[in-house]
């Protein structure tokens, strides 16, 4: 009777975002934890797990299932090896044989199934630098220099750190030599594709259901630039991509969003400005009239920053051989210069 008065029951919900990723395929996860507390009565139905035993059994439970959360969101992945690490080792030594792996400092974030995410160039690392030093910053670099990957990136982080309560994504919707009203669908369907690259990038940082959450409560929100007309953006992450797009009177519009504690990530390459020939584009008029002022960070990227296919630097650099033959003004685009 003396025992049975020690005895408590007490439901615990896993977040179903992540459920499959907390108990493992085929609860594998969560019944190694589970074979760790002999003396306490567990039951899985679905993502509850019903607890039977003493307060002081529990209350571990509890604390070993909350350092599986807290690996996962660190590392985006939690394998039956490393709940074995989180379940036998001390705080002190439970993240060592990922530290030994790659130095934390150099690391943005870490993505799903635990791709490690970070600068891979000079001048990305000038990124994730200005990042904390600037409130908006000017990312200009030709196709696969990594500007828009960075950038997700960085929100990313930022969200996962509580440091803002909201990430924006937004690109011109402009055509590349074809014609949006000729496009399948409503609305949404015909701006979509313009939105892909970022998609891609949040996939590949944040699991398929907490994403598929995010998106749907606006906690992320991806729209074209023409939405963000007479809105205050604050606590957020703002990130516009394909900026050489944008007219400049879009992106005054676009900059004077601006609200309080937020950051803004502009991206574009002003090789590849698609806009009629009538209109000029704002991402230049930005970097010669905005360059002067406190807090706001220019960082110019080259061909030395292409981190796809080794082509595409060849590609590139062909391009502007053939640019330069035309004898084109040259762009302001040294870092030393901005």
């Amino acid at each position: 009777m003396f025992i049975s008065l020690l005895m408590s029951e007490k439901n615990i919900f896993i977040d179903p975002t992540i459920t499959v990723e907390i108990m493992g395929s085929n609860n594998t996860n969560i019944n190694r934890l589970i074979n760790a507390f002999p003396k306490l009565k567990v039951v899985t139905r679905g993502n509850e797990l019903i607890l039977f035993g003493t307060n002081a059994e529990i209350a571990e439970f509890e604390d070993k299932l909350q350092q599986m959360y807290m690996y996962f969101e660190k590392y985006g992945k939690l394998t039956r090896q490393d709940v074995e690490i989180l379940v036998t080792n001390s705080d002190e030594e439970r993240f060592s044989r990922e530290s030994a792996k790659e130095s934390e400092a150099s690391i943005i974030v870490h993505g799903n199934h635990g791709k490690i995410i970070k600068a891979k160039t000079k001048n990305q690392q000038k990124l994730v630098d200005s990042v904390n030093k600037h409130d908006m910053i000017f990312a200009i670099g030709p196709a696969g220099t990594g500007k828009t990957y960075t950038a997700v990136a960085l929100a990313v982080k930022a969200l996962k750190n509580k440091e803002i309560r909201r990430i924006i994504l937004t690109r011109p919707a402009v055509e590349a030599g074809e014609n949006l009203g000729f496009l399948p669908g409503d609305l949404r369907d015909k701006l979509d594709p313009y939105l892909q690259p970022l998609y891609d990038a949040l996939r590949d940082m944040i699991p398929p259901q907490k994403l598929a959450l995010y998106l749907e409560d606006k906690t992320i929100e991806i729209a074209p630039l023409a939405f963000m007309r007479g809105r205050t953006l604050d606590n957020a992450y703002v990130i516009l991509d394909e900026a050489q797009n944008a007219t400049e009177g879009q992106l005054k519009m676009f900059l004077t969003r601006m609200g309080m504690n937020a950051k803004f990530f502009i991206t574009g390459d002003v090789t590849q400005v698609d806009l009629p020939r009538n209109q000029n584009s704002g991402l230049i008029q930005s970097m010669r009239i905005l360059k002067n002022i406190k807090n706001i960070a220019f960082v110019i990227l080259d061909t030395s920053d292409v981190v796809r296919h080794h082509l595409v630097t060849k590609i590139i650099d062909a391009y502007q051989i053939e640019d330069d033959s035309k004898f084109k003004p040259k762009k302001p685009l040294e870092n030393d210069n901005i």
